[in-house]
């Protein structure tokens, strides 16, 4: 009927989420949440590789050198203690002013030399490093992919059931629909995929025999690189942080355990 919302496209939507939900499911290490993944670890970390390939050609990368050095050692070690996706790892240092590192799927792990005074030492790197394992461990790339497909297909289905509306009620609709998936799903998302590296990133800190209670004091340290400034938290991606080190002081006797249990100290 015109001007009347059609039901049956968000029935139907629901009906393939709930079936894509169940066909795609798999299980994050660690933690053991069940996630939504529809691409295989091969079609990722061909893509991965190849945004690997395309930074590499236009950045500067260090390859000798006591930091370097210690990207490689550092990665080794906590690679060698994450779950074994079958990743071929490689580890780089890149002569730039970011305070930033990321592993791409695949095991393309680089840091860049911005960070390393934020790091200070050989255990902040390896919480910098185990975080950024972690979300190529957790498939955090690959989930943001099916989530993404999941709302664009979402929108598509109220689109259709308000086409009979008037313009503007569409309008006000989408425009809801628009603001309520993004800060009431995809940003919740992304601090939560952030909260799950750290947590997962302090185990194979812990695993790794690296000093898990540097990660708090990295974190502090990140906050005065940035000079205290940052969006509020519920309108970014990354959790604030003061939340980050209140929730590795709350990981920290597990984390002491695994290393006492792991590494006798």
């Amino acid at each position: 009927m015109s001007g009347r919302l059609r039901l049956v496209p968000i029935v139907l939507f629901a009906l393939y989420g709930i079936y894509y939900y169940f066909s795609n499911r798999q299980t994050v290490p660690i933690t053991g949440r069940k996630q939504i993944v529809d691409i295989s670890r091969e079609q990722e970390s061909a893509l991965g590789l190849q945004s690997y390939r395309q930074i590499l050609r236009r950045e500067q990368v260090i390859t000798s050198g006591a930091k370097a050095d210690a990207v490689r050692e550092v990665g080794r070690k906590i690679s060698a203690v994450a779950e074994d996706p079958g990743f071929h790892w490689d580890y780089k240092l890149i002569d730039s002013p970011q305070v930033n590192a990321f592993c791409l799927p695949g095991g393309k792990v680089a840091v860049y030399s911005g960070i390393m005074p934020v790091a200070k030492n050989v255990n902040g790197l390896a919480v910098i490093m185990g975080h950024e394992i972690a979300h190529a461990i957790a498939r955090h790339g690959a989930e943001r992919m099916a989530q993404q497909k999941l709302m664009q297909i979402g929108q598509m289905a109220v689109g259709v059931s308000v086409s009979d509306m008037d313009i503007n009620q569409q309008r006000a609709i989408m425009g809801a629909l628009g603001l309520g998936a993004q800060y009431g799903l995809m940003l919740p998302f992304s601090r939560d995929h952030e909260s799950e590296a750290d947590y997962m990133g302090l185990t194979y800190v812990a695993r790794a025999c690296f000093d898990p209670t540097e990660a708090p004091k990295l974190w502090e340290r990140m906050g005065q690189a940035s000079g205290g400034r940052g969006p509020a938290e519920f309108t970014s991606t990354h959790p604030s942080h003061a939340t980050r080190i209140k929730q590795f002081q709350k990981w920290m006797p597990e984390a002491l355990k695994i290393r006492k249990e792991k590494c006798g100290i």
